[in-house]
């Protein structure tokens, strides 16, 4: 019997466009007899939410979040606002029932991350976060491979993230660069992703040791004003506002198997859009990644006669392959945007069975911890272990 439940979704912005798209394809290519319904859309700037509400295709538009998740006909509060606001919107969302679907990183630092767990646990509803890249169809096959034994012994996880966008030190300091607003910069930003899919991939992190530093220290302001930007649009006015966060950080890790990690997150390496690379080496094998061709997994294995060794450019878009069969024939890619279907999917299917979707607010909250303690070591210079 089909199930309709309404999403008020807070923030419209750049994943506010994804998590909207989401919700509109999900049905078509994953059929549940949970169906969501875009119901309301909230931002600050009436104008802009409304556009937001007209172009994304949603029901109705608010500027209160707070009324939206007292709503009784709301059933899930989606979050993809500045990472400030996650908390407050987390728990109110949680203390009227609602299922809450978070952006990462989770929460400003591992304090309030605590909170917003305890905070859903108590209230015993669903959540999730969105660490969307454990939904591509090429990681999902290495996790596969991990657990099924096929590299053996994990013993390097060797990660970056590149982008380029804050290069020009003309761009304006958006709030991503502002502490108060996004608790960190690309650290928070880009290195959540690589520790959580570390985590995921390998396991649970034991101490850490990094560095950290802001290359370009004041910016133009923000100039103010509505619409529906990818986030990478601003634009600047004459005055100048200083950068409080992190342009680059970069750590090494142990994790409690004995393996080593390193990794490295950066907004200033010119050419690099979204330069996210990972290498896993096993005792039996190792895998490679690149987000920016993410159909594509390497494969290497040791098992393979010697005659025919080296890496294996699998393709996964083969219905074998984990979310694909539902898409197109094979050898036709999906892209990015498909990683949030895959999210929605999750979290529907987990209402669908009365279970938990994953990655939730521990994952969350276990990444955040991590976080927390690789600025402590920036700011220290020695290690630090990892301690919940």
């Amino acid at each position: 019997m089909t199930r309709t439940v309404n999403v008020g979704m807070i923030g419209y912005r750049f994943m506010g466009k994804a998590h909207s798209h989401a919700y509109h394809d999900v049905g078509m290519f994953f059929p549940s007899d949970v169906v969501p319904v875009k119901k309301v859309i909230c931002g600050r700037t009436r104008s802009a939410v409304e556009e937001a509400a007209r172009v994304f295709g949603w029901q109705e538009a608010a500027t209160d979040w707070e009324a939206v998740v007292s709503r009784p006909d709301i059933d899930i509060i989606d979050i993809n606002t500045p990472n400030h606001l996650h908390r407050d919107i987390a728990i109110a969302a949680a203390r009227h029932g609602k299922a809450v679907f978070c952006e990462k990183p989770l929460a400003m630092d591992a304090v309030q991350a605590r909170e917003m767990l305890d905070a859903v646990r108590a209230a015993k509803v669903k959540h999730l976060v969105a660490f969307n890249y454990r939904m591509v169809p090429a990681l999902a096959l290495a996790k596969r491979l991990i657990d099924e034994g096929r590299i053996g012994v994990i013993r390097h996880f060797r990660a970056v993230y590149l982008q380029d966008w804050i290069c020009d030190p003309s761009f304006p300091c958006v709030w991503r660069l502002q502490k108060e607003l996004a608790g960190s910069g690309v650290h928070g930003d880009l290195n959540a992703h690589l520790i959580d899919l570390a985590r995921w991939l390998v396991g649970e992190f034991d101490r850490v040791v990094g560095m950290s530093e802001t290359f370009v220290t004041e910016r133009p302001c923000e100039r103010t004003g509505g619409g529906i930007t990818t986030g990478l649009e601003a634009r600047s006015d004459a005055s100048a506002r200083r950068v409080t966060v992190d342009d680059a950080t970069l750590f090494l890790a142990r994790f409690k198997n004995g393996a080593l990690g390193s990794f490295e997150s950066t907004r200033m390496a010119p050419g690099r859009r979204n330069g996210q690379r990972i290498e896993i080496n096993g005792s039996r094998g190792s895998i490679v990644f690149e987000q920016e061709d993410m159909n594509i997994l390497w494969y290497y294995s040791q098992d393979d006669d010697k005659s025919v060794q080296g890496f294996k450019r699998i393709q996964v878009t083969e219905a074998v392959h984990p979310f694909t069969g539902a898409w197109w024939p094979a050898g036709h890619i999906i892209g990015y945007e498909h990683t949030f279907v895959h999210l929605v999917k999750e979290l529907l299917d987990a209402i669908a069975q009365d279970r938990m979707p994953s990655p939730d607010f521990e994952d969350g909250f276990r990444c955040q911890v991590v976080l927390d303690a690789v600025m402590e070591s920036a700011r220290s210079g020695g290690w630090v272990a990892i301690r919940e």
